[in-house]
C-alpha cells in the first residue's frame, strides 16, 4: 500500500510523512523527490524545466521504484510529494494501479495566509519557488484533487495530529 501526502510546500508532507511511518506498523518513507534529484544529475542536462515532474521519467520512475521496493520490503510506503497536474497525478496512480498497489492519497491543506506564513519560516530569505506553487496548488485543491484525495485541513492542526488522523483513517 501506498499512503501518499500530497499539498504544496509549507503544508506540513515532510515532517507528516516521518511521524505516519511511526505510527503504520511495516512502513518506510519514500520521498519521490529524490528521483527528480536523480533526473537533474545527469549530464549533460534532460530538457530545460522549471520543475523536474515535467520530465515523463520522473513520472514512470516514481511508479517503478514504489513498485520495486514494495516488491522487495512489503509493508506500506508513506510518500510525500506534491504533485498538482492532474495528468501527472493520473499517470502515477494508473501506473501504480497497473501493478496492483493501493493507495490512499491524502491532501494536507491549510489557507494560503497559513501557507505563506510557513513558508516565510523556513527560510530566512522568501522562496519564490515555492511561493508560486500557492495558486496553482489553490486551484488543483478546488478542481480535480477533491475528487482524487482525502483532505486533512492542517491549518490549526500539529503534524503529530495530521499523522495520528491519517494513521487512524488509513488503519479504520
Amino acid at each position: 500500500m501506498i499512503v501518499w501526502l500530497n499539498g504544496t510546500h509549507g503544508a506540513g508532507k515532510t515532517t507528516t510523512s516521518a511521524l505516519v511511518q511511526q505510527l503504520i506498523p511495516d512502513s518506510r518513507v519514500f520521498d519521490a523527490e529524490k528521483v527528480g534529484e536523480t533526473l537533474m544529475d545527469i549530464t549533460p542536462g534532460l530538457p530545460a524545466t522549471d520543475n523536474f515532474q515535467h520530465w515523463p521519467p520522473w513520472r514512470q520512475l516514481v511508479v517503478e521504484t514504489a513498485h520495486r521496493v514494495l516488491d522487495y520490503t512489503g509493508g506500506t510506503l508513506v510518500m510525500p510529494m506534491t504533485v498538482l497536474v492532474e495528468q501527472y497525478w493520473r499517470e502515477i496512480s494508473t501506473g501504480l494501479a497497473h501493478h496492483a498497489i493501493p493507495v490512499r492519497h491524502f491532501v494536507l491543506h491549510a489557507d494560503q495566509d497559513t501557507l505563506r506564513r510557513r513558508i516565510a519560516g523556513e527560510h530566512t530569505i522568501p522562496s519564490p519557488f515555492r511561493l508560486k506553487y500557492l495558486e496553482p496548488y489553490a486551484e488543483a485543491a478546488r478542481t480535480w484533487l477533491r475528487d482524487e484525495a482525502e483532505f486533512i485541513e492542517t491549518t490549526h492542526l500539529t503534524p503529530g495530529q495530521a499523522a495520528l488522523q491519517i494513521a487512524k483513517t488509513v488503519k479504520s
